[in-house]
């Protein structure tokens, strides 16, 4: 059953620069579909439509069902961002409860708690994010969306400045939520973690989808992820 359904999304600023082109794709339920493109291909744009942060302009997006706009599809999906910009005033427990206060929850701070641990941070629960390194806010990102545990993650380069140990784990993360039958959108140039995780390939460029198919696939093919968007990528500027 499809959790996120986008229907032919086009999208310009200024009604001059077109960033996306009739997008249409996909994830189901108790997927991990990874999202790959070069700097300007669309794809946080086509994130923030997701989410309702800028005007869709045609096309349709639905989450669960029902009308990305609507607070029902809000409550199904968590976005993490690319940038690490986090409450600096709040401690990481207030930040997440603050979290589980938007969608409704009762935040199980010893699931944080632990997670902390986990991620190489025990003893930092209660110190104030401005406290925190780079590497420190994005695993926070990590835990809150894992705390949440919403149906729909979609993570924006968010694992970029996580140590490799914390990336394992969040690896490890994203199979127990595929395994729980709720899914992530993973937008990354790592390539290797999307050969290792992701279901399917979603590639954007200019706008275009240019790939859509299981990783099985396109590595089948091309000997790699990176070997296919390197491939397209040469090819097309010729």
């Amino acid at each position: 059953m499809s959790l996120l359904n986008v229907n032919d999304v086009s999208y310009s600023y200024d009604g001059i620069v077109n960033v996306l082109l009739d997008v249409s794709f996909t994830v189901e339920e108790g997927a991990i579909v990874g999202l790959v493109g070069p700097n300007g291909s669309g794809k946080s744009t086509l994130i923030r439509n997701v989410f309702d942060l800028v005007a869709l302009q045609s096309g349709s997006i639905q989450i669960g069902g029902h009308g990305h706009d609507r607070p029902e599809a809000k409550q199904l999906a968590m976005y993490l961002s690319s940038n690490d910009y986090l409450p600096e005033f709040l401690t990481a427990r207030e930040y997440i409860s603050m979290m589980g206060k938007l969608f409704h929850l009762d935040v199980d701070h010893d699931q944080a708690l632990d997670l902390f641990r986990k991620f190489s941070m025990e003893g930092r629960y209660d110190d104030l994010i401005e406290d925190y390194s780079h590497g420190m806010r994005k695993k926070t990102q990590l835990v809150s969306s894992l705390v949440m545990s919403r149906p729909l993650t979609v993570v924006d380069e968010t694992l970029n400045g996580i140590d490799l140990e914390a990336l394992h784990l969040a690896e490890k993360e994203f199979r127990a939520i595929r395994s729980e039958g709720r899914s992530v959108l993973l937008c990354t140039h790592d390539f290797s973690v999307l050969e290792r995780l992701a279901d399917r390939i979603l590639f954007l460029d200019l706008g275009h989808v240019v790939y859509d198919a299981p990783t099985k696939d396109l590595v089948d093919e091309h000997g790699s992820v990176a070997s296919m968007v390197f491939d397209y990528l040469e090819t097309a500027q010729r």
